[in-house]
């Protein structure tokens, strides 16, 4: 088992300087036009492609380091490059971990490159599980998979919301309701593969932030897929929903997780460290104002009113950064999350990103105002970490439920 340490190895720090040097040289000089655009930076993921960054061999390379800091590595200096750009190279992996949460090993292979392509024609991936009623309500999903034993296919039918790459992407995982009298409990992962026909793009959505990451709902009407689209197949799925009916009818509320909370436990950390990239990025950029602006004959940074700020977006940066490395590592040597350490991770670290790139805003004053500073665009980015995979609000409600053991609601 890896020892934890905060220490990141020679191979984790060459891996995190060559990203970084992506990130400078590729990914930030591109932000502001694709932020305007608020179209999906298929140059810039091409590019992703062509060094490696956006590829299944890297992300698996990352995904299996025995001490779990590689991802939120990745993910950081992705991310200080900037939020809507990091999300439109990553925001395949959420399918893919959906695959690697739920699938068989011969799912996970057939699929997942599937997702990526090639260098030469780059893909994307969707997760598909919020509705316009289910966000945090995963209970109250709608989209039903209803099985025809005569053909082995499963029909799917319903609306998603809130879908990256929805509509546009090669791959779709789509969480849909099997039984809906076992609630939550009833939900199961399918495959969507490419030109399935009853699937369509509904409505995109125009963001207040991550402008440059598409986000479209998903239309199913009649869509069709063959029964191994099952991910992790009808004996298991079989098996949980009787394990699931015995616990109701014997009032043991044993638990069964279903396949959108597997994904997303499995990814919460990751948010954490998308959100720690976009404040360090603003609180570097407010760093530097301060240091090189001048009133009243001196640089603002000589002011308590200014440098006392800067110390505490700093402090408050590495303990996010700590939280989360603490919750990777943690994941990836199988230790459980027995306080909630997962959500306290993406809890602290996304309203640390607000907090700090709301600072920085403010201590760059006019300027920080205007879109010609970075940091309007990251205040703007920030917002977002509170609210998908799981707003603050319902990681402090796991949160309270773990520790307390009580049903808080």
């Amino acid at each position: 088992m890896a020892e934890f340490s905060f220490e990141l190895n020679d191979d984790q720090k060459q891996v995190r300087d060559w990203l970084h040097g992506f990130a400078a040289d590729v990914i930030r000089p591109a932000a502001a036009e694709w932020d305007e655009r608020e179209e999906t930076p298929w140059p810039v993921i091409q590019e992703a492609a062509k060094v490696g960054v956006y590829s299944l061999d890297f992300y698996a390379q990352q995904y299996f380091d025995p001490t779990g800091l590689s991802i939120p590595m990745v993910m950081e200096e992705l991310f200080w490059g900037d939020a809507g750009i990091g999300l439109s190279i990553v925001g395949t992996g959420l399918a893919a971990v959906g695959v690697l949460a739920n699938g068989t090993d011969e799912q996970i292979g057939t699929w997942i490159p599937q997702m990526y392509g090639d260098v030469d024609d780059v893909k994307v991936a969707a997760f598909c599980s919020s509705e316009p009623d289910a966000g945090s309500d995963v209970a109250a999903m709608r989209t039903r998979a209803v099985y025809d034993g005569a053909k082995d296919e499963w029909v799917l039918n319903g609306t998603k919301t809130w879908a990256t790459n929805g509509g546009i992407a090669n791959v779709h995982v789509v969480v849909a309701v099997v039984d809906p009298e076992a609630g939550s409990k009833g939900h199961a992962s399918f495959i969507v593969p490419p030109g399935t026909p009853g699937l369509s793009q509904g409505q995109k959505f125009k963001k207040h932030g991550i402008r440059a990451s598409h986000t479209a709902e998903v239309v199913l009407e009649d869509v069709r897929v063959p029964g191994h689209c099952l991910l992790g197949g009808k004996e298991k799925l079989d098996e949980r929903l009787a394990r699931a009916c015995e616990a109701r009818k014997g009032g043991s509320g044993e638990r069964v997780k279903n396949a959108a909370m597997a994904t997303f436990e499995a990814s919460r950390p990751a948010v954490g460290a998308m959100a720690v990239g976009t404040a360090r990025a603003a609180y570097e950029v407010a760093l530097d104002y301060a240091k090189t602006r001048t009133q009243f004959g001196r640089p603002i940074i000589d002011n308590q009113g200014v440098a006392f700020p800067l110390a505490d977006m700093r402090t408050r940066i590495d303990a996010a950064r700590l939280l989360v490395w603490r919750a990777s590592w943690m994941a990836a040597t199988g230790k459980p999350f027995t306080a909630a350490e997962g959500s306290m991770s993406k809890l602290y670290a996304s309203e640390t990103a607000k907090q700090v790139t709301a600072q920085a805003l403010q201590l760059l004053g006019g300027n920080g105002f205007t879109r010609e500073y970075p940091v309007e665009r990251m205040h703007r980015d920030s917002a977002i970490y509170t609210i998908f995979e799981g707003t603050s609000e319902i990681q402090r409600l796991v949160i309270a439920r773990t520790l307390s053991g009580m049903p808080i609601r």
